[in-house]
């Protein structure tokens, strides 16, 4: 009679999946409403096409983007004093072409941050050479 009474306390002791669930969801929402989110940022980029206006008397200039360095026309230039060196070449109403070639380990995130230093200059054409030098 012993063994009997066992397996029925054994039966009646089942947990109920209704309170597992609670739990999860309750986790759920803490950590949903914990977490930071990360608001990415857009670059507009254009397409390479004939443009409508001329062509320039003035050569463009060259910016080659390294892992660590950034040099403008053979001079080394800091991300910082950027718009600042690219100033005197800007033209608002012809546009001064600008070539950016990549470096061997230059990263998604370094393009990133160049072009939107040079989303600041007025009077400049980036464009970016698909291979890397």
């Amino acid at each position: 009679m012993v063994k009997l009474s066992m397996r029925k306390s054994r039966r009646a002791s089942r947990l109920s999946m209704t309170s597992l669930i609670d739990v999860i969801f309750l986790l759920l929402l803490f950590f949903m409403l914990t977490s930071t989110f990360s608001r990415f940022s857009e670059v507009e980029l254009t397409a390479a096409g004939a443009s409508a206006g001329g062509v320039s008397d003035r050569p463009p200039l060259f910016l080659r983007l390294l892992p660590d360095a950034i040099s403008l026309n053979g001079q080394a230039v800091e991300m910082d004093a950027l718009a600042g060196a690219l100033a005197p070449d800007a033209d608002v109403d012809e546009p001064r072409p600008l070539i950016v070639a990549l470096g061997a380990e230059v990263t998604s995130q370094r393009l990133t941050d160049l072009l939107v230093a040079l989303r600041g200059v007025q009077g400049i054409a980036p464009t970016v050479l698909g291979g890397r030098t």
